[in-house]
C-alpha cells in the first residue's frame, strides 16, 4: 500500500523517487499523485520521509491541487530561457530543468526513475543528468519496483473504488447477455429486427455505448470473440463475424475507470441457442479447474501453487498444458491468472514458473482465469472472476458475482 513507500524505499536504499508524465497511462503518477488530472509535462518528487511535490504547467494548477499534495508551478523555472539558453534543444532544456528541481530541493544519493516515455529519449536525458550531477546515482529499477510492491496489495479506500467499478462492470456483462438473448436465430445465426445478422461488431458496439454510459473506459479494447477466435486467447474478434448458434463466445471484459484509474478484469464463455456435448464437457472442465484454483487459495500460499494443480487436474484429463507440452497452442496454455490494479497486468503471477517465489497476500487484487483451447477444433472456453485476498478471512473473495452458465436461450425466427 501507498503508506509502505518510505518502508520500502529504505529498504531499498532510495533517497528519492522522480516520476515523470501525466497520469493517463501512467500508473506511478497516477498512484503517486492521487489520480490528480495532470497532463505529461508534470514531474513528481517524492523524497523518503516527505509528501510528494508535484510540478506542472500553470494551465493545470486547479487540478493539480485536487491531489492534496504540495503543487509547484514550472513556470518558476521559466522554462523559454532554459530553452534559449540550450539553443532550442529540447532535451537538454528539460536536463536544465530537472537539475534545478534536484537541486532547489536538495536531491542526492539514489533516486530512483519512473514513468512513461520513449525510451531513447529516456536515455539520453539521464545520460546527460548523470553529467551535471554527480552527487546523484540515477536507479532504473527492474519489476518489481518500488510501486509494484506498494501496489500489489489494495486499502480499503482503493478497494471501494474497485468495487465500483465491478458493479458497472458486471452491469455491462449482463447488459450484453440480454442483447444475444433479445435476437432471433435464423439460419443459424442471431438476426436482427430488419433480417439481417448480428455481428461481433454491432454487439461490441453496444459494450463499449454501456461501458462509456457507465463512467468506464476499454483502453485495450473488449475480447469478443466466436469460434476459431475464442481458441487463441488474445484475439479480439472480427467484427464482420456473425453470431453463430453453438460456436463459443470468449467475453473477456477488463474495463477501469474513466480517465485512468482501477481495473476489472471478468471472461466468460457462452454458447448461444446450444452448446455441442464437446464444448458441454469441456466446459465444464474448466468450471472444476476453477473451482479448485479458488478452493486451494488462502493467504501465504505460494503464487505457483494454484496453477500447479489446475496443471496436474488438465493433465490427468489428457488435455496439454504449457508444462506438460511447452509452446503448445491447444489445450491449457497461459498462466492461472495475475495481480492488477492501475495497470491491467500487475506484477504479481499465478504461475508455476522458475523464479516465481512470490506469495499470496492480504489485500492483493487478482485474477482467477483458467481456460481450455482447441483452434483446429473451432472452441476456446475460458472463466475468469476477479478476487480480492479478503484480510479477515485470509481467502479469496470474489468482486464481480456473476453466474456461470453456458447456453445463452435464443427464440427462433
Amino acid at each position: 500500500m501507498k503508506t509502505e513507500l518510505d518502508t520500502l524505499m529504505q529498504q531499498r536504499s532510495l533517497d528519492a523517487l522522480l516520476v515523470s508524465g501525466g497520469t493517463h497511462e501512467n500508473p506511478c503518477m497516477y498512484y503517486l499523485s492521487n489520480g490528480a488530472k495532470v497532463g505529461a509535462s508534470t514531474i513528481a518528487i517524492k523524497q523518503r520521509g516527505h509528501d510528494p511535490v508535484l510540478i506542472v504547467v500553470g494551465m493545470e494548477r486547479d487540478e493539480a491541487a485536487k491531489s492534496g499534495l504540495q503543487v509547484v508551478d514550472r513556470a518558476k523555472y521559466k522554462p523559454s530561457e532554459l530553452l534559449a539558453a540550450e539553443a532550442g534543444d529540447a532535451l537538454r532544456a528539460h536536463a536544465r530543468l530537472v537539475q534545478a528541481l534536484c537541486e532547489d530541493f536538495g536531491l542526492s544519493g539514489n533516486v530512483g526513475v519512473y514513468g512513461r516515455a520513449e525510451q531513447g529519449h529516456t536515455l539520453a536525458l539521464f545520460a546527460d543528468l548523470a553529467q551535471r550531477l554527480p552527487a546523484i546515482r540515477f536507479v532504473g529499477e527492474t519489476t518489481p519496483t518500488v510501486f509494484d510492491r506498494a501496489q500489489r496489495t489494495k486499502s480499503a479506500d482503493e478497494m471501494a473504488r474497485i468495487r465500483r467499478a465491478a458493479a458497472a462492470a458486471i452491469s455491462v456483462v449482463g447488459q450484453t447477455r440480454e442483447l444475444l438473448a433479445s435476437h432471433r436465430a435464423r439460419d443459424g445465426v442471431l438476426v436482427t429486427a430488419a433480417g439481417s445478422p448480428l455481428t461481433i461488431g454491432a454487439v461490441k458496439r453496444e459494450i463499449r455505448r454501456w461501458t462509456f454510459e457507465l463512467e468506464l473506459e476499454d483502453p485495450e479494447g473488449v475480447i469478443f470473440a466466436i469460434g476459431r477466435d475464442a481458441a487463441v486467447p488474445h484475439s479480439h474478434g472480427e467484427d464482420a463475424h456473425p453470431i453463430e448458434l453453438g460456436r463459443t463466445i470468449v467475453f473477456d471484459y477488463f474495463p477501469r475507470e474513466a480517465g485512468g484509474g482501477y481495473f476489472f478484469d471478468f471472461t466468460r464463455t457462452w454458447c448461444v441457442g446450444h452448446a455441442p456435448p464437446e464444448v458441454e464437457r469441456t466446459h465444464a472442465e474448466v468450471h472444476a479447474a476453477f473451482d479448485i484454483a479458488i478452493n486451494s487459495m488462502f493467504v501465504g500460499q505460494a503464487c505457483r501453487e494454484p496453477q500447479r494443480l489446475v496443471n496436474e487436474y488438465f493433465e490427468k484429463l489428457g488435455h496439454p498444458t504449457s508444462r506438460s507440452h511447452p509452446g503448445t497452442t491447444n489445450g491449457y496454455l497461459h498462466g492461472l491468472g495475475h495481480s492488477l490494479g492501475l495497470s491491467v497486468h500487475e506484477a504479481i503471477r499465478l504461475a508455476d514458473v522458475p523464479g516465481n517465489d512470490d506469495k499470496l497476500e492480504a489485500g492483493m487484487v487478482l485474477t482467477v482465469e483458467p481456460g481450455l483451447y482447441y483452434p483446429e477444433r473451432g472452441f476456446g472456453v475460458r472463466i475468469e472472476d476477479f478476487v480480492y485476498m479478503n484480510p479477515d478471512t485470509g481467502r479469496p473473495e470474489t468482486i464481480g458475482e456473476f453466474d456461470k452458465q453456458l447456453v445463452i436461450p435464443v427464440r427462433p425466427g
